[in-house]
């Protein structure tokens, strides 16, 4: 039996708002408590605490709910992004809190951890690029503080600080481009902030060609609209769907349009039933509710 398709309903339907744009904000004002220290200023106990709060509030504590409202929404890229920089933030936080009161990271492992960061936004920069430039630029940004701090591991100059301190600027600035962009936008209804499409191009999935079934529920319906359900003869309908057909036979569709409900099969032809009908209308000619 052929049941009614939700038509009012998308195929995906988010479970909460979405959390990305407050993860972006709160990147940025975490990158912007970072700047004074990534050029030089606020290397003092107090500056050194308000900059750890701030990355553990808007650092950490934005990016973890974004990426836990994004993997609710099933948004697999954003929610494993956001979620496991959300613990790099808290990191900061106990790295500058710890400077505070004159305690130091151990440097080996900040920069195996570095690396194995590095790594990880490799692939997420190329992933990223199926999706939009913009979002390919915003991981390529972090890609090269990554480099910047591994190179600084590696006995890199102090030019390097630079890069860093450019980068965490370039990182906030991009963060609020791609919130407003999500935010603005759709409230406007026209590019305001641009965000161009994507970098790559995914490789086509296989399709379905439909265009034989649905060439001959067209040709039934509107035998039907004739004929009422008078049977339309098998032999009127391969010469009303032969353009469609293409040399293919069409018993593999009716079979199953017959099982499905769509149509009935008589020694005198073929009709669409009341279930089919409905079916039509609703899939093809785009009825909302059926009559």
């Amino acid at each position: 039996m052929i049941r009614k398709a939700e038509l009012g309903r998308p195929v995906h339907t988010e479970v909460i708002a979405e959390p990305t744009p407050v993860g972006l904000i709160c990147l940025a004002i975490g990158c912007a408590a970072l700047v004074p220290i990534a050029f030089g200023h606020g290397l003092t106990p107090a500056g050194l605490r308000t900059a750890a709060m701030f990355c553990l509030l808007f650092g950490a504590g934005g990016q973890f709910v974004a990426g836990i409202g994004n993997l609710v929404n099933r948004n697999l890229y954003g929610g494993t992004l956001f979620t496991a920089f959300a613990f790099n933030w808290v990191l900061n936080w106990w790295v500058l809190d710890g400077m505070s009161r004159g305690v130091m990271p151990y440097p080996g492992t900040v920069f195996a951890v570095d690396v194995c960061f590095l790594v990880i936004f490799l692939v997420f920069t190329y992933g990223f690029g199926f999706y939009s430039k913009l979002l390919l630029a915003f991981l390529a940004d972090i890609d090269l503080l990554y480099l910047a701090r591994i190179g600084k591991h590696l006995g890199g100059g102090a030019w390097l600080d630079l890069v860093v301190a450019t980068c965490t600027v370039a990182l906030a600035g991009i963060s609020l481009w791609i919130a407003f962009a999500l935010l603005i936008n759709p409230t406007a209804g026209r590019r305001i902030f641009a965000f161009p499409g994507p970098a790559f191009a995914a490789r086509p999935r296989p399709g379905f060609d439909s265009s034989l079934r649905i060439a001959i529920c067209r040709a039934l319906y509107a035998h039907w609209q004739q004929r009422a359900f008078a049977p339309m003869p098998l032999g009127e309908l391969e010469l009303a769907v032969a353009a469609a057909a293409a040399g293919r036979g069409l018993e593999p569709d009716l079979s199953y349009l017959g099982e499905l409900g769509a149509v009935l099969r008589t020694e005198a032809g073929v009709r669409l039933t009341a279930q089919g009908l409905d079916f039509f209308e609703q899939v093809v000619l785009g009825k909302s509710a059926f009559a």
